[in-house]
């Protein structure tokens, strides 16, 4: 039996879906995968995605006898958050739960190591991505096992119509529908010219430099174009470098282009500056171009998602993972590993892709050919270049490669929006290499 609630306590009805078989199945139909398990799932913001997730598992409770509770639990609020640090205080809670991007190592001596688990799936499924290792694996052990619900690229999302009009690029010839990018020419200097010319044309780039995910993600990959860390693998403050400056100039020229509003932008922003027909490209998943598709279609005609520009040390795309950890005190972890093995197969991600529009990601390479993402529309194939089917970007997050007490930090502070804006605004380089510098040297002590 499976039953569900969710944050706004609705309730999801399961219903069975065709069998799938398993990578790995040390756990499955073993004495132990029976009784009670109870999980924690992110409620998904598309409508339809959790009953794909309640269907899978309730497919795999049917077949092993095992009593399932669901909680979909919002991120809004913090709800998801707040939940996590509830439970690890309290040490009880739900047996499976979602846990984003830094949390993993933060919860690290709390999760049952998931090795046994995720190598198979990567013989089986492709390796992972880098950021993906860099946050789920810990000094050669697995903390979660890589969600494919709520994963997700803020590569850019641009209007084909305004990109062609303004700057006389063809986007679609160079990111086309089901064959591989021809961007060689999509560099930074290219982008910097697009958002020049769209600017004066009206229709600027819409990239935030506000405090919150979406504008720190897209800091991120700029930084990591120029090969400029603030913190490196082992602890260093590297904030005074010369990438540092260069990525600063750039961001500095690249603003002057921006709506002036842009420091004050949160994650809704963009959306809104994209749906109403204002911008010409954002940083984004395919959330703005979904909303488009339902309330202004003649907008999402003429969106298309694509690669981000290279840059001096390459090119990179904003990634943020979703994983599914299991406590080390939940009292049915034989369940909780089948159940991840199951939902971790290649039919059931697919199945969790369909029914999100594309949205969500599976993180193994193996996986980014879901023919969802070739035929999603209007305009046909809008979606092809958003998993990375080539592998011609870099899955990158802000705040990498730093040691993750401290990159965490950074991240949350949004030390490198900050930075920018106060460059931007007047403050002398110096000065604002000093500021950053002070507040890492906290994050370190810390």
């Amino acid at each position: 039996m499976v039953s569900t609630k969710v944050s706004r306590r609705r309730f999801v009805a399961g219903t069975a879906v065709a069998s799938t078989a398993l990578v790995a199945a040390p756990f499955v139909r073993s004495a132990n995968a029976a009784g009670k398990l109870s999980i924690g799932f992110w409620d998904h913001w598309v409508p339809g995605a959790n009953k794909a997730t309640t269907d899978l598992v309730k497919e795999w409770a049917d077949k092993e006898k095992v009593e399932v509770t669901i909680d979909y639990i919002t991120s809004q609020g913090n709800k998801l958050l707040l939940t996590t640090a509830a439970e690890s205080q309290a040490k009880s809670g739900h047996d499976v739960l979602a846990f984003s991007t830094w949390l993993p190592s933060r919860y690290a001596e709390q999760l049952v190591p998931m090795n046994d688990i995720v190598e198979p799936l990567i013989k089986a499924n492709g390796a992972v991505n880098g950021t993906v290792e860099y946050l789920g694996k810990v000094g050669g052990k697995w903390l979660a096992v890589p969600a494919t619900v709520g994963s997700q690229i803020k590569g850019p999302c641009s209007r084909i119509d305004y990109l062609k009009k303004y700057a006389g690029i063809d986007i679609q010839a160079m990111y086309p529908a089901g064959a591989p990018p021809k961007a060689e020419n999509w560099n930074l200097d290219t982008f910097i010219k697009a958002a020049e010319a769209c600017h004066k044309g009206g229709n600027p780039f819409g990239i935030g430099l506000g405090t919150t995910s979406d504008n720190v993600d897209a800091a991120g990959a700029f930084f990591h174009a120029f090969g400029a860390m603030l913190v490196d693998a082992k602890g260093n403050i590297t904030v005074k470098s010369d990438p540092v400056r260069q990525a600063m100039e750039y961001y500095k020229r690249l603003m002057a282009f921006l709506p002036p509003d842009v420091p004050s932008w949160d994650d809704a922003s963009n959306n809104k500056f994209l749906v109403s027909g204002q911008g010409s490209l954002i940083m984004n998943p395919p959330s703005a171009w979904a909303v488009a598709k339902r309330d202004a279609p003649q907008v999402a005609e003429q969106l298309w998602t694509h690669g981000f520009p290279v840059g001096p040390k390459g090119r990179y795309a904003p990634f943020l993972p979703f994983f599914w950890g299991v406590w080390n005190f939940s009292k049915n972890q034989a369940a909780a590993k089948s159940l991840l093995t199951f939902l971790s197969q290649a039919s059931s991600a697919e199945k969790m892709v369909v029914a999100s529009g594309g949205y969500d990601l599976p993180a193994f390479a193996n996986l980014t050919t879901f023919k969802v993402w070739a035929e999603e529309a209007p305009p046909k194939g809008t979606l092809y270049h958003y998993p990375n089917p080539h592998n011609h970007q870099t899955l990158s997050i802000a705040a990498a490669p730093a040691p993750h007490k401290i990159a965490e930090q950074i991240y949350t502070q949004a030390i490198q929006t900050q930075m920018v804006v106060r460059y931007a605004k007047g403050e002398a380089m110096e000065k604002t290499l000093d500021w950053a510098a002070g507040e890492l040297e906290g994050f370190s002590r810390n």
